[in-house]
């Protein structure tokens, strides 16, 4: 692939007045963990929620008004389906946009406010990449890739530069990858540009095909991907990006599901920033290992598009990772007082109780006795540390699930 800086400062003209250039947010508490100055590029502030508009509009732009004619087609899990969706609006095209099955309904209407015709198709992004290219070769459509395509790289190159020049002494970019668009724009830039910046890549331990693919020297197709962060399970790097990825990029590491919620919870914690599970992926491999990463560092928050019934089960899953809940069960007399002695027991060290489950007719339960479960809110794991050691001085059997 021949990009160079020639394409990219040509698609910055481009999106001058198509895009917000999204600020850099210093980060105090990261940078305690790291050592030194940590900011956040939130391209969750993005139009449209997220980095996908850049490529998905220099893509359009750049094509013929013969093609336009016949519209546009694309795939995505949800943050592209919404960039193309706006690009197109904005530049007259009809698009139709394949969304995966149980794509979340948010981005399923977003993109459809947009005006894009909204289908579904398959389990995963590649499988509905499958009927976009099917619908482009039936009606003359043209495919609008997510992130396999030069100009898509261009568009997406921006950041970058944009990270350069409103943090000129950065040292670490972290990016998080799925297939690769924004990676290899960022570490083209950075290359071109900063050759001593050092550019890291984040993948979810359960869609991380980069690894794989780069000691391979090739692409490499996952058989099977899970993880919470739609937006970066790509099961199969593009050949566009993977070919600019193998040459600028210092380096691609995984995170784990803890992390990425971890991290979600503490964005919206301490940096108030609403951010999906795949656009924590940079925050969370500063979480995972704080000592990896030269500061200064500026992490990318890719995405910021998430469905509020999964930033209820995920909040909750950062919360348990990083020790703000415990889980037991215990025995007590089954006696008038007895529930209440344990509550106040509780209330004393300020374990917040939130669920309550009294059993007493288990067949290994003596006559005498009941089984309570209990689920605490604690302030983290000294505090969780604390109501267990006041339990045990108290003589209460505890029976806690990950002992």
């Amino acid at each position: 692939m021949d990009l160079t800086m020639t394409e990219v400062d040509a698609a910055r003209e481009m999106l001058r007045d198509v895009v917000r250039p999204t600020p850099l947010e210093d980060s105090r508490w990261l940078g305690g963990k790291v050592g030194g100055p940590v900011h956040l590029k939130c391209e969750n502030l993005q139009r449209a929620g997220s980095f996908k508009i850049r490529g998905a509009y220099v893509r359009i732009a750049k094509l013929s008004d013969d093609e336009r004619r016949y519209g546009v087609v694309a795939a995505s899990a949800g943050n592209h389906a919404q960039g193309v969706a706006l690009a197109a609006s904005m530049l007259g095209t009809p698009a139709t946009v394949f969304m995966p099955e149980g794509a979340a309904i948010v981005k399923e209407r977003a993109t459809q406010a947009y005006g894009a015709d909204v289908r579904f198709a398959g389990a995963t992004v590649d499988e509905a990449l499958l009927a976009a290219r099917a619908f482009a070769a039936e009606t003359g459509a043209v495919l609008i890739h997510p992130f396999d395509h030069a100009d898509v790289v261009a568009g997406q190159a921006t950041v970058g530069t944009e990270i350069l020049e409103q943090c000129p002494d950065v040292r670490t970019i972290i990016v998080g990858t799925g297939g690769g668009g924004l990676l290899a724009g960022v570490s083209l830039a950075v290359h071109h540009l900063r050759p001593d910046v050092r550019v890291v890549g984040v993948q979810a331990e359960g869609a991380a095909a980069y690894p794989v693919s780069l000691e391979a020297g090739a692409p490499v197709s996952l058989e099977r991907m899970s993880t919470m962060a739609d937006g970066i399970a790509v099961g199969r790097p593009g050949d566009v990006p993977f070919s600019v990825i193998q040459q600028y990029v210092d380096s691609v590491v995984t995170v784990s599901e803890e992390a990425l919620s971890r991290a979600l919870v503490s964005l919206l914690e301490r940096a108030k920033q609403v951010v999906e599970p795949a656009g924590a992926a940079a925050v969370g491999a500063i979480l995972e290992d704080p000592g990896a990463f030269e500061p200064p560092v500026v992490a990318i928050l890719s995405g910021g598009n998430i469905d509020p019934l999964l930033m209820m089960r995920v909040v909750r899953h950062g919360m348990a990772a990083a020790g703000r809940y415990l889980t037991f069960r215990v025995r007590v007399a089954d006696a008038p007082g007895a529930l209440a002695q344990l509550l106040s027991e509780l209330a004393s060290v300020d374990a917040n109780v939130l669920d309550v489950v009294h059993e007493r007719t288990a067949a290994s339960l003596p006559v005498d006795q009941v089984e309570v479960a209990l689920q605490l809110e604690t302030r983290g794991p000294e505090h969780r540390a604390r109501v267990l050691a006041r339990l045990r001085q108290s003589n209460y059997p505890l029976s806690i699930p990950e002992d």
